[in-house]
Parts: C-alpha cells; structure tokens; sequence
C-alpha cells in the first residue's frame, strides 16, 4: 500500500522569509521589547502580544530608555529571591507609573504593563527569548546579533520581530543561560554549549569568533514526550516499521540512530527509550543532557568543559568508561563524536545489551564507516579488521532518519548487521523508503521496500520468544 506522508513534523526547510504579523517584540528603535512574563495567563499574553505589535507609541525613545535604567535603579536584587513573576509585574507597574508621574512621562496602561514584563523577564527569565520559548509552534530559535532572531515555525525559518536593545543585553543573555549549567562564555572561551530549564539545547559562540555580535542557536523540544503512535501520525514511519522497532527493543538489541543535523535523531531515540522496562537501571552520557527518559531508575550524566586553569575536564569518553562500573542494564550514549564510539562498542560487548547511541552519517553504510574513524581518532592503534569486527559483534540495527526536502523527517533506512565477508560488513536493509512522487502540495508520497530474510540475530529472538513476532511484523509490513 502507498502511503502518503504529511510535512507536519518536519523540522526546517531552505525558505527564510520576512515575518509581517507575529507577537514578539517590537524593533530596537522604538525603544520596546515585548514578551511575555514567565508566568503568564492566556489573558494576559494576549494583551501583551497586542501591545508588541503596536509598540510603545506615546513617549520617546529617550524617556523609554530613561524610564527604564531609573526603575532597575530602584530595585533591590536580594529582594527578588522567592518572588513570582505575577507579582514582581504588578510591583513593577506600580513603580514605573510612580517614576512616570514625577517625570512627565506619558504612558498609558498598555505601554506600562509592557515596559514591566520587559523588565520582569530581563530579571527572571532570558529577556526577549521569553515569549518565542513560550510558542510551542516554534522549533528552533537562530540569533545573528542582536538585531536579527530567526526562529523556524512549521519547517520554515522566518525573521521575527524580536530585537535584543544592543550588544550587552544580548551578551548578558548568553551569560545568563551559560552559568546556569556551570558553563562559561566570554572572549576567552567563546564557544559554549549548554541546554534551558526545559531541556531545550543552546549553542553559544562569542566575539571575536562571531563578528556581528554573539550567536545563539536554541533546539526547542517539546514539552510532552512524543511516543511511536505520534511519529506514525506524523508520517516519520508506518506501523510496521514501528512494530519492528518495538520488538528490537524488548529483545534488548543494540541500536544506533543515524541521521543528519535536524534530521530527529533525539526525537527518535527518546521514542524508543519509552519500551525499556521500568524494572532497569539505565545509564545516559551526553554532552548537554536532553534526553527525557520516563523510566525510574535513571542515572544522567553530562560532560564538564574545563575550567579557567585548563583543568577539571570531564569527556564523554572519561564518562562512559565511568558508566560500565555503575551497574547499568542499559547505557545510551546521546551522541557519539569522537574516540568514546570505542568505549560505547566495548559496552555492547560486555553485557550491557539494548544499549542505545546516536551517530552522524547520511546511511546506515556511512554510520559504520564513521564508527570505525571515530575509533581510530582514539589513537588505540587498531587494525580496520579488528574495529569492524567489532562493530559487527557489538551493534546488531542502525536505523537511518532524514529530513527531507518536503520539511517532513521521517526514517528512510532499518539496516541489520549480518557478519562480515572477507574485509567488508554486509548488511541487510530490512526497512528501506522509497519516493514514489508528489502530491500537488509537494509532499513526498513513498512506501516502504521490505526484506523477510531470516535476521543475524534470529537467536536472540527465539531466546525472549520473539521470533514468531518479528516474522509475522515483516509480513504485515509488507503489505501496507
């Protein structure tokens, strides 16, 4: 059966457009900055995006300016410990009409409750990025300077209307979501990566690597966790590769999710992390902890940049060997980059099977090419021979996603792990995506090719009784 796949859940595509109508913000020079406050009810927002579109009207960009440094002036830092968002607003506006009065300033209602969330979010919260973290329909937030935020709605990048009022707010931004996580961003260390209360990813760079004023780039994700019956909704795969993919899980084997930047290799690791058995100790290692695993007996662990001395560094790879002597059941590794893809091997060789990784590579060929590099950057003097032999012993499925140029991301590969032949790895594709065309709209129309060949780790099947299950899941699949 053809299937036809909506673009709803991908993530960008090449289109950067002029945003005429959204509620952020208003430009630099009228002097405004719109957001919402942290906490916020609907009515509220509403009127407060309704004011950002019109902007501060009735005072000049001087007495807004003026308005604003004397209310900071006033505030007592150590008293805003303990105090909600709520209240520091009502507080604020009382203040600023106050301030208001004795300088003949003219200011309405509206433009006071506006220059006060302004004010609450640059004290509580990450300044104008509130109100675009509060939008679940945005996906990524790209900052080029202070004066241009792209954000992506819909897999299309848009410029907003959000400013930052100049350079150190935008600095004093970065700072702010850097120390939270006990990372550091400044001249000297003008690279971070960090991630938000929420989990959302931050990448940071600073001057004089960035030469338009710092660079953020943030990778929202979504509040609720998305499970295998969402991503069939969104048309990322069918129910039977899900099935299939469902089966590898409970028979505890070893998986590595491959795919290009965007392309949902988080997403869908997170999806298959929601069959692990409550009963397990899990253990994750990642460079900025995104992972949102359900299961109680989870142990987290991120990595540590080194400290102003140089010293004090924690690697992923430092982290993993860690890992094998905490007792896990299973270690999911959030990304492997470097020399740690040999620690990750030797935990799948070791008795910790079902563990999970994800990996950069255009198809499941490339993802076993890029392993073995990875290995040899470790400088363990390993012969290709020996490394992919055991690439072959420790990983059993690499499951391929792509975003493709409909904006859709969706799994195009499930590619087995069958042995080795002379000096090369075969491989069977059980699950492979192929283009049959395009609606009028543009979106891909595809079906899955399937192969019912005996799978390499048949043994494993018959051991958790699934054998039965993975043969009748092929069949089925084969007929959608």
């Amino acid at each position: 059966m053809t299937a036809q796949f909506p673009p709803s859940f991908g993530r960008r595509r090449s289109m950067i457009v002029q945003e005429n109508a959204m509620s952020t913000v208003a430009p630099a020079e009228s002097g405004t900055t719109s957001k919402a406050a942290p906490a916020k009810t609907a009515a509220s927002n509403l009127v407060i995006e309704s004011a950002a579109q019109d902007g501060m009207q009735g005072a000049p960009v001087e007495a807004i300016a003026e308005l604003r440094t004397l209310c900071l002036g006033r505030v007592d830092p150590s008293a805003l410990a303990g105090i909600s968002a709520e209240v520091l607003t009502v507080e604020m506006e009382h203040l600023i009409a106050s301030i208001a009065n004795d300088r003949r300033i003219q200011l309405n209602g509206r433009e006071q409750r506006l220059l006060a969330t302004e004010l609450v979010n640059d004290m509580l919260g990450l300044g104008p990025l509130e109100i675009l973290l509060n939008d679940d329909t945005i996906a990524d937030i790209m900052i080029n300077g202070p004066n241009k935020v792209f954000i992506e709605r819909r897999g299309k990048v848009v410029l907003s209307n959000v400013q930052f009022r100049d350079t150190a707010h935008l600095i004093g931004i970065c700072q702010r979501i850097a120390s939270a996580v006990g990372r550091r961003v400044d001249e000297s260390s003008p690279m971070a990566d960090a991630r938000l209360a929420d989990g959302s990813r931050v990448n940071i760079v600073f001057p004089p690597l960035a030469l338009d004023g710092p660079y953020v780039s943030i990778r929202k994700f979504g509040k609720k966790a998305i499970d295998f019956q969402q991503l069939i909704a969104f048309g990322a795969m069918t129910a039977g590769v899900a099935k299939i993919l469902q089966i590898a899980s409970r028979a505890r084997l070893n998986v590595v999710i491959s795919g290009g930047t965007g392309s949902g290799k988080t997403t869908m690791l997170n999806a298959m992390s929601h069959l692990i058995e409550h009963t397990e100790r899990i253990v994750t290692v990642e460079d900025a902890a995104e992972l949102k695993l359900q299961q109680p007996h989870v142990v987290r662990l991120e990595t540590r940049p080194p400290s102003l001395e140089g010293k004090g560094e924690v690697t992923q790879r430092d982290l993993v060997r860690n890992a094998l002597r905490m007792r896990p059941d299973r270690i999911i590794v959030g990304e492997v980059r470097g020399s740690e893809a040999f620690d990750m091997l030797q935990a799948m060789n070791t008795g910790h099977d079902g563990s999970m990784s994800t990996i950069h590579a255009n198809n499941t060929r490339d993802a076993l090419t890029r392993i073995e590099n990875m290995v040899q950057m470790g400088n363990m003097g390993l012969p290709s021979q020996a490394i992919r032999t055991q690439i072959v012993s420790a990983v059993d499925l690499i499951v391929q996603v792509a975003r493709q140029r409909d904006g859709g991301r969706r799994i195009t590969q499930v590619t087995e792990i069958c042995g080795m032949e002379g000096d090369v790895v075969s491989m069977n594709d059980i699950f492979q995506f192929e283009m049959l065309g395009e609606t009028t709209e543009g979106r891909i129309i595809g079906h899955y090719k399937v192969s019912r060949a005996r799978p390499s780790f048949m043994a494993r099947l018959v051991y958790f009784g699934l054998d039965q299950a993975w043969m009748t899941a092929l069949e089925e699949a084969d007929t959608e």
